[in-house]
């Protein structure tokens, strides 16, 4: 509220007055943001201490330690050298103890995993998809209601999408032409141009990939998606290739766990991760609401991924791996079924999505982030946490679970542009600004929900806004049918200079972002 809430001018007398009202609210205001500008100090100071208490504990050990060893004569040194040569056996054992089980720990320890680089396809302008476009071919279409149009309009104004989303050919084909042609020039133009880009940036040949993963859930076809990607390439004949599907939008994160494990088994290899959607063949044609809802938000993107464990590209890579975390609900019936592809009465293929997915989608989570937390979290949020555990399930004391602050553990979040309502949930519970939303919900904007490969788009948001310095860790958070729930923590291996990120699918535009998206209302 302005200034003009608060004085109000006499027309006749011209004095000025105080609105009372609005005075008495800002008197009122004024002593709680005082308090919680006083209980966030307290508590950056209370986490200062704690990560800091080690230090706190030594330094007056060590001041101690150097005064004792001030007074410590030569005839002490000889006696405790005469003392030493009578234990030779033992010091002998103990060195060459300490050497066994430091090599043995360097031979065994888990070998790092480092981001090279990574692309995010960016279709031409010629498949843009605008709101009315997309209303005009479902009208063309001749299969929905009226009413169902209608709903549709409604979800695509309360979205959260943009104006400049993409469609694969098929659909925008005036009548659209979905065929199983159609799906593999859609899955051929998205997955080599991702890779062409990514192998352009790296200047890795193709011959040097030893670890070949691919996933996109509604589409497999025979030969599979990987199979294409080998035969296009002519990669070499002993490539480790998977092929992932059904597994929903949280597959990408799925894939780079995969890749990460057998990079642990397999010394010296790049491993290759394509992560993607179909749309051509899973445009839903029929007047489902709960399957109507998928056609709204996916749209036509891609990303491919290339992963290292050679220590030499360590100077190069973007990131290194530090965590992943997967959560699968898939044994309650509830969170099994809540994203389920199936016919509706007239036999018609789409994907439900239950009226339960929100609540799914914040069980799963709470138990991801469970297991992730004491990986990530530091001792101060850790400490909190246990407290109030002990105090709620051991004391029976009626309080609130405490929420750890996940943005004293990460400096970037990405979360899957699933939805507007996945967003507002999510910055809801984990207490996020929206400066720490923003990749996510410009990617929704600009590219709409594009499955498993939502978080690549949204990294390089952060990227070509010149966000990510060196030392930096982010955290990508993805959800998927099943249900689960997938994290992968990175750490920034250097600063990403944006004027450098020249096939970054943002750069052209980037000036233009973030932008405002109108607030959400209740669909009628």
């Amino acid at each position: 509220m302005g200034d003009e809430g608060i004085m109000k001018q006499n027309a006749e007398t011209g004095k000025i007055s105080i609105d009372t009202t609005c005075e008495k609210k800002y008197r009122n205001s004024l002593p709680n943001f005082v308090q919680s500008v006083r209980l966030k100090y307290v508590k950056l100071g209370y986490h200062y201490l704690i990560s800091h208490a080690m230090y706190l504990f030594l330094v007056p050990l060590l001041g101690i330690s150097s005064v004792h060893l001030s007074t410590f004569r030569a005839d002490d040194l000889a006696l405790l050298w005469d003392q030493l040569k009578f234990n030779l056996v033992s010091v002998f054992v103990c060195s060459s103890l300490t050497v066994f089980l430091t090599t043995l720990y360097f031979m065994t320890r888990p070998r790092k995993v480092y981001l090279v680089d990574f692309s995010c396809y960016k279709p031409d302008s010629k498949y843009i998809c605008s709101k009315e476009l997309f209303m005009e071919r479902s009208v063309d279409a001749n299969i929905f209601t009226p009413e169902n149009l209608a709903f549709q309009k409604k979800i695509l104004e309360r979205s959260g999408l943009g104006q400049k989303t993409y469609f694969p050919q098929a659909i925008l084909n005036v009548p659209a032409t979905p065929c199983m042609s159609e799906a593999r020039s859609e899955a051929e133009m998205v997955m080599f141009g991702a890779i062409d880009e990514l192998l352009a940036k790296t200047g890795v040949k193709a011959k040097d990939i030893g670890i070949l993963v691919v996933n996109c859930s509604l589409f497999n076809p025979t030969p599979s998606l990987s199979a294409m990607v080998v035969n296009h390439y002519k990669l070499r004949g002993n490539i480790l290739s998977y092929n992932l599907g059904g597994m929903g939008c949280s597959a990408g994160l799925i894939s780079i766990d995969l890749a990460k494990q057998l990079l642990q088994v397999h010394p010296n290899s790049y491993a290759l991760v394509v992560s993607m959607e179909n749309i051509t063949l899973n445009w839903y044609m029929g007047n489902n609401r709960s399957m109507l809802v998928s056609n709204c938000i996916f749209r036509m993107g891609g990303a491919a991924i290339l992963l290292s464990n050679r220590p030499s590209d360590k100077r190069r890579a973007k990131y290194q791996l530090i965590h992943t975390v997967r959560t699968h609900k898939g044994a309650d019936d509830r969170s099994y079924s809540c994203v389920f592809q199936e016919e509706d009465e007239n036999r018609k293929v789409g994907v439900a999505l239950s009226k339960d997915l929100m609540a799914v989608a914040g069980e799963a989570l709470k138990t991801n982030i469970t297991t992730l937390g004491p990986l990530v979290l530091p001792m101060s949020e850790q400490l909190l946490f246990f407290v109030t555990l002990v105090a709620r399930k051991v004391l029976k004391m009626n309080i609130k679970p405490y929420i750890p602050d996940f943005k004293l553990a990460f400096e970037h979040f990405c979360i899957h542009a699933g939805g507007r309502a996945v967003l507002d949930e999510i910055e809801k519970n984990l207490e996020l600004s929206q400066w720490h939303m923003e990749p996510s919900r410009m990617t929704l904007y600009r590219f709409g929900n594009t499955s498993s490969s939502s978080l690549w788009y949204e990294l390089a948001y952060s990227e070509a806004k010149g966000r990510i310095r060196k030392g930096d860790r982010t955290w990508q958070i993805a959800f998927g049918s099943g249900f689960k729930c997938n994290s992968a923590v990175w750490k920034a291996l250097r600063r990403i200079e944006p004027a450098k990120e020249k096939k970054n699918p943002w750069m052209d535009e980037i000036h233009e972002f973030p932008v405002e998206v109108p607030k959400i209302t209740k669909i009628g």
